[in-house]
């Protein structure tokens, strides 16, 4: 499970993965489980460089790689970035909800949280970060136009999907060996929790129904209006 980070405290575009990987593995031609995966660091971070950098080479060779830099320039980065150490760090959670309460922040909610924001004007937006050096609050400036472009560089692009799914959880997989996978671990499969309505996680996290009015009256559903135009 792939869960892509791409902002800073600054709203800086800071890219990285956070990635659930399961520590067995299913050996399909033999039908067993391989339990007690080792996932030596030293040796991931070359393979997932020189992974990740000859799939950006074959998708410039494609042409489907978009950038203001010609080819020649972007064959410099590839070349830079195959060359530089890649920060890669690899932690033992005791359950699966220690890691979704730690990387599923990044999936749903926006770059900069509201109560950050200073002031915004037509002229300014102004929002405040956390200097780590100093340790104390800082103030960051700039237009209208400069925020809305450096907010859309978070802002995944349509169709893209915020978390992704491979291996055993990929859909393709789940519906050909989540039977076997189960049987094997001895486990039985658990009924898939019913979907949280919109209202339910505003009372939750805010303290407030969106379906009481202000005078304290619970609002239902009539009919839907046309459109005068």
């Amino acid at each position: 499970m792939v869960i892509p980070h791409t902002f800073g405290g600054r709203l800086n575009f800071n890219s990285h993965l956070h990635i659930l990987v399961s520590a067995g593995g299913l050996q399909e031609s033999e039908t067993r489980w391989v339990a007690d995966l080792v996932f030596d660091k030293k040796g991931l971070m070359p393979m997932w460089r020189f992974a990740l950098i000859a799939y950006l080479r074959e998708a410039l060779r494609a042409s489907v790689l978009a950038s203001d830099l010609s080819t020649g320039e972007l064959q410099k980065v590839l070349t830079a970035q195959s060359e530089r150490w890649w920060s890669v760090d690899i932690d033992h959670f005791e359950s699966k909800e220690h890691f979704l309460r730690y990387a599923g922040r990044y999936a749903r909610r926006p770059p900069i949280a509201q109560y950050r924001f200073v002031k915004v004007t037509d002229r300014e937006v102004r929002f405040w970060t956390k200097n780590k050096k100093r340790k104390r609050r800082a103030d960051t400036v700039c237009t209208p136009e400069e925020f809305v472009v450096t907010l859309a560089d978070h802002v995944l692009d349509r169709y893209r999907h915020g978390i992704r799914y491979f291996g055993l959880l990929a859909p393709g997989s789940k519906a050909r060996t989540s039977a076997a996978l189960f049987v094997l671990l001895g486990q039985q499969k658990r009924l898939r929790p019913r979907r949280l309505s919109w209202a339910y996680s505003l009372r939750r996290d805010f303290g407030r129904d969106p379906l009481v009015d202000r005078l304290g009256q619970r609002m239902r559903w009539v009919r839907r209006l046309k459109p005068l135009v």
